[in-house]
């Protein structure tokens, strides 16, 4: 695992701790706003302070769901006044290309806001093929937390619901691609690649969700750590 790069991401949202704690924690608004999951489901608890185990599943065509299990430990209450919550995960699903994974959240209260980040990894399966397939799903899967990240700070600040944002987001791809299409059709060459790049590289508007707006790379070395309560966390 030492050659492959980990993931992190982090965005600072402008809401109550307790709050975002709430849309990321529970099943229900979890999987509302964050691309990597369709479904998520908590298992009963033997005790309340117990780990939460877990079903997820995520939907990749309308017919066929990839499903896996996994195993979550929150910290509510911490001396700096920041909380975690670590999990590992895991799927036998032949088509899943992640065998197996962990990761972290933290929820640090600033001045601005809660910084909210992530960090994990995962072993990619399919053998050789998982190898090679696993450099441009990385990149997808590290596009996909960073949206879907802003996805859930525009909810937080704004009262925009994730479905409402994910239209937005339609929306903005096909104003973009029609531009391209319109530029290719008429326009010169060099006009055409002008205007294209343009409409790739023109930011979006504020009200939708961009992972371009998030960090992905940790400001220190405490924000890549994952907390110690990961490393006695048992496989899912």
């Amino acid at each position: 695992m030492a050659h492959r790069r980990a993931l992190y991401v982090e965005t600072v949202v402008r809401a109550d701790l307790g709050e975002l704690w709430q849309r990321t924690q529970e099943p229900g608004p979890h999987q509302r706003w964050d691309l990597r999951f369709t479904r998520i489901d908590y298992l009963p608890k033997a005790e309340p302070d117990a780990e939460q185990h877990f079903r997820y599943a995520v939907r990749v065509l309308p017919w066929l769901e990839v499903d896996g299990t996994g195993v979550s430990v929150g910290e509510r209450t911490r001396p700096d006044g920041s909380r975690t919550s670590a999990l590992r995960f895991s799927s036998a699903h032949p088509l899943s290309l992640i065998r197996s994974g962990a990761g972290y959240w933290r929820y640090v209260p600033t001045g601005e806001g809660v910084r909210f980040l992530t960090g994990y990894d995962y072993q990619p399966g399919w053998g050789r093929l998982g190898a090679l397939a696993d450099r441009p799903f990385r990149l997808l899967m590290g596009w996909g937390t960073a949206w879907s990240f802003d996805r859930l700070r525009l909810w937080l600040e704004h009262g925009t619901p994730p479905e409402v944002s994910l239209r937005r987001a339609l929306l903005d791809v096909a104003a973009r691609a029609a531009v391209c299409a319109a530029a290719w059709w008429a326009g010169p060459v060099v006009l055409a690649a002008a205007l294209t790049l343009g409409a790739l590289l023109a930011p979006p508007l504020p009200t939708t969700p961009a992972a371009r707006r998030c960090r992905r790379t940790p400001p220190d070395r405490r924000s890549a750590t994952a907390p110690s309560s990961l490393h006695t966390l048992e496989h899912p």
